[in-house]
């Protein structure tokens, strides 16, 4: 015998009728062994799974005892005796509740990071990440209603693949104006952030059949999501001007992934010789740029480096979402296309829009023009610039003997270390709850780029409240000075060894193939 009985909410079982009482929570408990010892059974499961989270009421006894159509005393006896065990506790007016540190493991296998499949740590200093407990609620919860009621009627059916136009236009609009990048409505597609935006990039037939030079040091998830599309990639050198395109014609690739206004993740802006440069080959061989502009709104010492794009619309194909600008959570980025490529992209994409909520662009679009996210990337560029100088100031009064390196920009710097140290700091990180990465986790499989020892160290994501308790801790794990070693500059301006100046190899003018 058995019942499946909904705990605080419609819950039924053989002989019983069906009992309203609150929550929805499904238990199978089996007979075997006896009803008291299957109920215990399914709550402990209900328990360790997370479907009873701690502190959650449970129903009280009598109503239980109904929706299960067993007698009161032996759901009373289960709760006691869980009670005993320390799953649950009970208070006088409370009722019975899940433990506060009841178990509830999560599973694993969903993803990386600590959000899927471990425990965050104590310190989050993960690069990458802005500090999502400033979202702009009211000002996001104002453009929603001003958009939900003024959407038209076919903003309700099934999408166009481009995303709503009120959305491209005023992404067209703010581009220009804060990015530099010149856009046309009809040339930008919406998408589900710049994963995807890649992505689509990666699946046209043009761009997949041959290699995709990228950043010798880069983000690791580009280059498995290229290596999933099935796309070769070649890494280029990268040094204290960026990456060194003039290396491109070696590798033989047709397409190149840059990071040009902050170099992801040592930092350092691509030289200009070397974004003239890498807009001569793409000219020269009929080839394509795709910039990911992933944080160029944060830059704190000087104007922002305005997107490669402006140099040839016709050449560069720009990515951009709200991850770092906003929230990683809202799933919402654009392209910005050379005009051959919106019809290749829109074919990868399909008929119709499925992955971007046609509400969330339009409250997007109001954000936009109300210059409610003018005001929120000004306050934040405030708030990170506070957190780059405190990070830097602990840096050079507990550890001035490690160099400091791309902090004019972004959510994240890199602090050099000596030589073999890189391995043990992280591991050493890790056990005392530290989140963060070394270079090394960067780096191309392929580099032939010199390794470097350093810590990736993101300022974004911790609250406010617990920041100085971070770099608190990071200090703790840095190593000590060498005392034959002089201490090496602070605050240089890149983590890399010296190279020579930049180069330009091949025609400065081509004509477009």
């Amino acid at each position: 015998m058995w019942s499946t009985c909904a705990v605080e909410s419609w819950a039924t079982s053989p002989g019983a009728g069906a009992v309203r009482t609150g929550l929805d929570l499904h238990l199978d408990v089996a007979a075997a062994g006896g009803l008291r010892a299957g109920l215990m059974r399914a709550l402990r499961d209900a328990i360790r799974g997370g479907r009873l989270a701690p502190g959650a009421r449970l129903p009280s006894s009598r109503s239980l005892a109904a929706a299960l159509g067993v007698a009161r005393t032996t759901v009373a006896d289960a709760y006691a005796e869980l009670i005993a065990e320390g799953w649950l506790v009970a208070r006088q007016g409370s009722g019975t509740r899940v433990a506060p540190r009841a178990a509830t493991p999560r599973r694993a296998g969903r993803g990386r990071g600590p959000a899927a499949g471990q425990e965050r740590p104590a310190h989050d200093l993960m690069a990458g990440f802005p500090d999502i407990g400033t979202f702009p609620r009211a000002a996001w919860l104002a453009s929603a209603r001003r958009a939900l009621v003024a959407a038209p009627r076919d903003a309700f059916g099934v999408q166009d693949p481009r995303g709503r136009p009120e959305l491209r236009r005023a992404l067209a609009d703010y581009l220009a104006r804060a990015r530099g990048v010149v856009a046309d409505a009809d040339r930008i597609v919406v998408c589900s952030g710049a994963h995807q935006a890649l992505g689509l990039l990666s699946a046209v037939p043009r761009v997949r059949r041959a290699a995709m030079a990228v950043e010798s040091y880069g983000l690791f998830l580009h280059h498995e999501l290229l290596a999933a599309e099935g796309v070769r990639t070649v890494p280029l050198p990268v040094d204290e001007h960026g990456a060194d395109v003039a290396e491109l014609p070696a590798t033989g690739a047709r397409s190149v992934l840059l990071t040009p206004a902050h170099q992801f993740p040592t930092g350092a802006p691509l030289h200009p010789a070397r974004r003239a440069a890498v807009v001569d080959w793409a000219r020269a061989t009929g080839g394509l740029v795709v910039e990911d502009d992933y944080d160029g709104e944060f830059r704190f010492d000087r104007d922002p480096v305005g997107a490669l794009q402006g140099l040839d619309p016709e050449r560069v194909a720009y990515v951009g979402s709200l991850s770092k600008s906003l929230s990683p959570g809202m799933r919402l980025g654009w392209m910005v296309l050379p005009g051959r490529l919106v019809d290749d992209v829109l074919a990868v994409k399909g008929n119709w829009e499925l992955t971007v909520g046609c509400l969330d662009q339009l409250t997007l679009a109001d954000f936009l023009e109300s210059g409610g996210f003018d005001r929120h990337v000004r306050r934040m560029r405030q708030r990170y610039r506070r957190r780059r100088d405190q990070l830097a100031a602990t840096l050079a009064e507990r550890a001035p003997h490690l160099g400091v390196s791309g902090i004019a920009a972004g959510l994240h710097a890199v602090v050099r270390l000596p030589p073999g140290t890189e391995e043990r700091v992280v591991a050493e990180a890790a056990r005392r709850g530290i989140g963060l990465n070394g270079l090394g986790r960067y780096r191309h499989p392929a580099s032939t780029c010199p390794p470097a020892d350093g810590l990736v160290v993101g300022y974004g994501s911790p609250p406010d409240h617990g920041f100085a308790a971070a770099l608190d801790a990071l200090c703790g794990v840095l190593p000590a000075p060498e005392a034959t070693s002089p201490p090496e500059p602070r605050l240089s301006a890149v983590s890399w060894p010296s190279s020579p100046p930049p180069r330009r190899r091949g025609p400065s003018t081509t004509t477009a193939r």
